[in-house]
This record gives structure tokens, sequence and C-alpha cells, in this order.
């Protein structure tokens, strides 16, 4: 008797061994028919198998659907199986190699005699539906490597072939068959293709063979897979609203930034866009200052021998930008952290100065690889909203309780109401003793839930030296960025030397929390950009007003408000142009202006502005001074 024990604690008995598929139908035919996969056994020891498997112990098993996070995974692994089965029905010459799970989707790379074009995709599109419409069943099957290997070979797979060539010899690979098309996998996979309904794909791409830039070119097909055709729909119209939102493209039309070959991976900001920095720099430098923190500057270059110490030489010095002098080597800060601790060192510190703040918009530089440069997402050269909190151990969750407040209300000042938290606990290999992980990651959660905050837990996905949250916000169209991070470091500050006095006159090392809210300020820009469209709020806003007069009677006048509100500190200008109204409107609308203030003969006569908001909403007419202590409240509202 074979008893399987279900999520809800209940079991089933079986008198022979069953498949996850005969469980599914013991459960109920509803469950049956969406069923797509199992979880056989429980935490972290579960793993996922076909529905054809048979449970021959004892076991915890779950049945996965695709409302299950796993089943969405198991749908986009079974369509990239199904583009390769569609590729070679079209172009037998293809050879297959790689086809991973993505974020939202999928990829399968081919290696082929010519490019792919638009039409290829559309007609490999058609032939996945005809191939997903024959519903037919996906088999399983097991051989030896070698075996293997052969197998492949004889079909013209080398790609396939080399893979599996990888793998330890006497060692068996699994391969799953659809129709005409064998597939290297581990699996699981779908049932049957005509699980597979709600598919797109996206583009093609270029890519290395095994991410080695000195191999052979493939091309990378994408494609996106969804349970339902809502669900697909929906996110297709997010792609199409995130490419009007593009921050590239709003940063060459707002005239905010640009990119250039002569410095690749680094930003050359126009006046507009380093308006926006300016407003967000400053209003972190308050936080800091109303916060506890003291704003410090390190040096951007420092010596090899410090990151050595540090480790990072070791582990990361592919990314590093290194120089020489006078015969000594040096490398570009990647990251501020050890110029902080430098910084602690000086001078004795007591447990009375503790917890002790620095913050730093501190330069970095980080030498990505051309192909993972994305506009201000991702480059080479950016300034990091930083700050390190040495504190004992005792004061660790009443550091995070405070940090988390303050972190919700900054990306709530910003326009972002929905944040995610997880917490990353410890990873093997590991620094510092159990207790001091237990009590980090106690400290985390703990002060998660005292802020009101539900939040996931990822095993093994801390740093060496600590565990942390990570806080990823959610935007206009429901895309998720991870900006602020909170993690708990034993490691670093011991290693280059850094210590305090203690109340019992000892000498022991600080805790050093690293924290982050935007980040990388480039990319928390792009970000803001896109958000909000480019329509910046006011208090973000290049500009926040212009002044426009219906007609050149009117241009002085405009003028004079102008530089009144500019005493009042509102960035407006007045256009001044021979243009029509109409003209000039249409323009300062297409430029996000948040306020277009139209002057003619009756506004100079009675010292008053005719005000249109952004959206051509008219506000009708108001004083000059209304006007100005409407922006200031936007601004201190940050609408």
């Amino acid at each position: 008797m074979i008893k399987i024990t279900l999520p809800d604690g209940s079991r089933r008995e079986f008198a022979q061994p069953p498949t996850v598929g005969d469980v599914a139908a013991a459960i109920g035919p509803g469950l049956a028919k969406a069923a797509l996969a199992g979880r056989l056994g429980s935490g972290a020891g579960a793993r996922l198998v076909d529905l054809n498997h048979r449970v021959t112990d004892d076991a915890a098993l779950a049945i996965v659907t695709d409302k299950d996070p796993d089943g969405l995974e198991i749908l986009r692994h079974s369509t990239a199986h199904l583009l390769a089965y569609a590729v070679k029905e079209l172009f037998p010459d293809a050879q297959v190699t790689i086809g991973p799970v993505i974020e939202n989707g999928f990829y399968y790379d081919f290696a082929y005699k010519r490019p792919f074009t638009p039409e290829d995709l559309a007609a490999i599109e058609q032939r996945m539906a005809e191939l997903a419409a024959k519903n037919e069943p996906v088999v399983r099957r097991v051989l030896p490597r070698d075996e293997a290997v052969a197998y492949f070979k004889g079909l013209g797979e080398h790609y396939k072939a080399e893979i599996i060539g990888s793998i330890p010899a006497g060692e068996e690979v699994s391969l799953y068959r659809e129709g005409g098309f064998e597939d290297l996998c581990r699996g699981p996979h779908v049932p049957s293709t005509g699980r597979l309904k709600h598919f797109k794909l996206m583009k093609v791409a270029g890519a290395y063979w095994r991410g080695d830039q000195n191999n052979e070119q493939l091309q990378r097909i994408y494609g996106t897979a969804w349970a339902t055709k809502d669900e697909l729909q929906a996110y297709l119209r997010m792609l199409e609203e995130a490419e009007k939102r593009d921050h590239r493209k709003l940063g060459r039309e707002l005239d905010l930034f640009h990119m250039d070959e002569h410095s690749p991976g680094l930003v050359f900001w126009h006046a507009n866009g380093w308006v926006i920095w300016q407003q967000v720099e400053q209003y972190m430098r308050a936080v800091y200052r109303d916060n506890g923190y003291l704003e410090v500057r390190g040096p951007q270059i420092l010596d090899k021998s410090l990151w050595e110490k540090t480790g990072h030489w070791d582990n990361y010095r592919e990314n590093m930008f290194v120089t020489e002098s006078e015969k000594r080597e040096y490398a570009l800060k990647p990251m501020n952290c050890p110029g902080h601790i430098l910084i602690f060192k000086q001078g004795i510190k007591s447990y009375r100065d503790l917890p002790l703040r620095y913050g730093e918009f501190g330069a970095c530089h980080r030498n990505e690889p051309s192909g993972a440069l994305h506009g201000i997402m991702r480059v080479r050269g950016f300034t990091q909203d930083d700050g390190h909190i040495f504190c004992t151990e005792e004061q660790i969750l009443d550091e995070c309780v405070a940090y988390t407040a303050l972190l919700q209300k900054v990306y709530r000042d910003f326009g972002f109401t929905e944040v995610i938290y997880k917490v990353a606990t410890r990873p093997d290999p590991r620094v510092g003793s159990d207790a001091q992980w237990d009590k980090a990651e106690q400290a985390l959660m703990e002060s998660l839930r005292r802020s009101g905050c539900d939040f996931t837990v990822s095993p093994g996905e801390g740093a060496f030296y600590g565990p942390k949250i990570e806080y990823t916000l959610k935007d206009a169209i429901g895309r998720q960025w991870q900006c602020g991070t909170m993690q708990v470091d034993f490691n670093m500050a011991e290693r280059l030397g850094a210590e305090y006095v203690t109340e019992a006159s000892a000498r022991e090392a600080p805790v050093m929390l690293h924290r982050a809210i935007v980040g990388s300020m480039e990319r928390f820009i792009g970000i803001l950009i896109e958000q909000h469209a480019g329509a910046m709020p006011a208090w973000l806003a290049p500009r926040q007003a212009v002044v426009a007069p219906i007609a050149e009677a009117q241009a002085d006048y405009a003028a004079d408000v102008a530089k009144r509100l500019q005493k009042q500190g509102v960035r407006v200008n007045a256009d001044l142009r021979s243009d029509k109204i109409g003209y000039k409107i249409r323009e300062h609308s297409m430029l996000k202006v948040p306020y277009i203030l139209v002057v003619g003969d009756k506004e100079k006569a009675s010292g008053a502005v005719s005000v249109r908001a952004r959206g051509n909403v008219d506000l009708g007419a108001m004083s000059v001074e209304v006007f100005s202590q409407k922006i200031a409240d936007d601004v201190a509202r940050k609408v």
C-alpha cells in the first residue's frame, strides 16, 4: 500500500504504485484535467516530476497546475521545445542548442546557415500552433551518456552531442519526444503539446555558443508563453506601453541625456536631465541629513591590496577597471564599502558612537560586458546612493525597522506605492558562526514583521558574508525593479581591521549594514522616466512651467512673469517666439511641461496668467502669486 500525503495534510492510499496523474484523478476530474506535473517530497528536498512519474514509496505530493509558478515555468519550457520542434520541421538543416526559461518567457538558440527573418518568425509561430493542435504526447526516456552522444551525432545535432559529452561518463540523461522531435532535457514537461496554447514569438537576436564570444555566433529566438489568453494579451499590452515609456526614446525626445561611442556605458547628462538628477540627489541628501547620516566622500581609486583583503580581487577582478602608477596597481572602486570602513577606522570609536551611519553619493565603475549595457539602466559608470551603518549586533533590529520605514516614505514620494519584500538567507559556503547568522536572519525577518510587511524567503540567496532584505518596487505598468537593499555583514569590517571599544573596554569589530534606497542614481532616474512616461511630477520636472504670450504685445509682460517666478524658485522660462499660441501649446505639451501659462491682453491688464495643466486641463486665470503658491504646494506634497 502506497500512502500519498497531500498539501492539506490529507492522505490517499493506493494498492499499487500510482503515477502522479493517478493521484490527480483520484482527487477529482477537475484537477486531473488541470494537472501539468507533480511536486514530490517536501521542503528543500521537493522535486518536480512528470504526470506519468510513478511513486513507489510513501511520499508527500502536490499536483502542479498552470496556476502554480512552477506550472507556468513548465509551460514555458515545454513551449521552448515546441519552438525547436517547429524550427526543425521548417528548417531541417538547423541545429538546436539550448532553450531555457527566462523571465516572462523562454528562448532557444539555433545554428543555421542564414539569418532568420520576420517572415520566418511568423511561419515558425504558425507551425508551433499547428503542432500544438495535434496534441501529441510528450514522452520521456533515459539513455546512457555515450549512447545519447552517439544518437544526437547521428541526427547531425553536434551542439547537443557536445553538451551531453560534457556530462560525466557513466551517467544517464533524459530525453523528451513529441511527434518527430526529441530533445535533451531533465524535465518535467507538460503531458502533451495540446496544453500549449497561449504563446507568441517576440524577436531574433545574436548569441554566442555557450556565451563565449570566441565561439561561433548562433541565432536566439525569444518567445513568451502564458496560462491563459487574457494573461498573454495583458503582457503584450504591457510591452506596448513599455515601448512608449522607453527611457532611451524619452531621453532623446526630452533632451535629457545621451550615450556616445566615445565613452561606452557612461552617460552624457544634458541640462534637462541634470535638473532631474539634482532634484533626486538633493532630496536624498535631505533624507541623509534628517535621519542621522553623516555624508562622506571617498576616493574613486584604491590600491590593489585593499581589494585583496576584501576578497574582491580574487572574486570580482574581471568586473573592475584597473590602472597603474609608479609600479603600484590600483582599481576604480566598484562599490563604496571599503572606503567607508577606512573612514570609520580614523580615530578610536566607542560603543557610545554606535550606530554610526555614513552616506555617500559615490561614483563607482564596473566593467560590464558591452552586450549587457542598456541605456542608463545598465552602465559602466554610476553613482550609488550608498550608505553603511556600523552598529552592534543588538542594534541590527532597530536599525532595520527604521530603515524600512524610511525607504517606504522615499518610494512613496517618488510615486511608487507597492513594494515587494524578500529575505535572502545563508548560502553555503559562508563565513561567520551559525549563531551570528541566526541573529541576523531573525532580525531582518522580525524587522519586516514589525513594519507590517509580508515577505518571502529565498533560501541560500544571501551573500557569503551575510543575509539581506531585497526591496522591489512595482511601477505604473506592473513591472518590478529591485532597487533597495539592507544587507548584514559580519565580515568586511573585521577583514579591514575596523573595531570599536565595547562597554567592557574590549575591542570588537562592528556589524556593518550595507543599505541603498534608490541604488544606482542613473538606473533609478531611468526607472522614474519610465514610471512617469517622461511626464515628471512638478517637483522633479526639468521645467515646471513656461510662459507663452499670445502676441508680441504681451512679450514684455511674459518675460516679467517668468523673472518673478524664477526669483521665487520656480523653474520657468518665457517662450517669446513669434509662433502662434496653438503651436507653442502643442510643442510644450509634447515636452511634457507641467504648466503652460498663457498671457494675452486681458491677463496683462489684470496681472494674471491663464494656467493650463499637463493633459490639456484648463485651470483658469489666477494671479502670479497664487500660481507660485500652487507650484510650491506641488513640490511640498511631491505631486
